[in-house]
């Protein structure tokens, strides 16, 4: 039977890259599908990836310190952390990065919606980074899971 610290950091890994996953390529997506007002779905979609990125923060430091208890230094010599430790990277630049970037070129463009704005161009390049990072770090916590799982 696992301890109590290690179903822990199952949960948080669990949440956070299904939460990644779950919000990124089903109900963002879905939202804008569904919904004829894509400002308000938009808003919605920023809203879904701030909650993912506070849960993805938190769950980071969560499985980092659970790594340091558990294996000490060697923690740094284990792939897992490092992983944990780039998707952490990858969701502070995304959400205190680009985010804050993203939020000011569509409140530049009001009343308009940002795409039918004349930052348009910049908010797509910026969408489009965005997007990549998020990849990125969905991809990782694929392989984090699949290393988690093949002990």
């Amino acid at each position: 039977m696992k301890s109590l610290p290690d179903l822990f950091a199952a949960w948080a890994l669990t949440l956070w890259v299904g939460g990644l996953w779950a919000i990124g390529y089903l109900a963002a997506p879905m939202l804008f599908y569904n919904m004829s007002d894509r400002m308000l779905a938009g808003m919605l979609a920023g809203k879904m990836f701030t909650g993912i990125a506070w849960i993805g923060i938190v769950c980071a430091i969560w499985l980092l310190l659970f790594r340091f208890v558990r294996f000490g230094a060697g923690a740094l010599k284990q792939a897992s952390f490092w992983i944990v430790l780039l998707m952490l990277l990858l969701t502070l630049a995304g959400h205190f990065g680009i985010q804050p970037i993203l939020a000011q070129l569509k409140e530049a463009a009001l009343p308009k919606d940002v795409m039918q704005s004349l930052f348009r161009d910049r908010f797509s390049t910026w969408h489009g980074v965005s997007s990549v990072v998020y990849l990125i770090q969905s991809l990782l916590g694929l392989a984090l899971v699949a290393k988690q799982n093949s002990r």
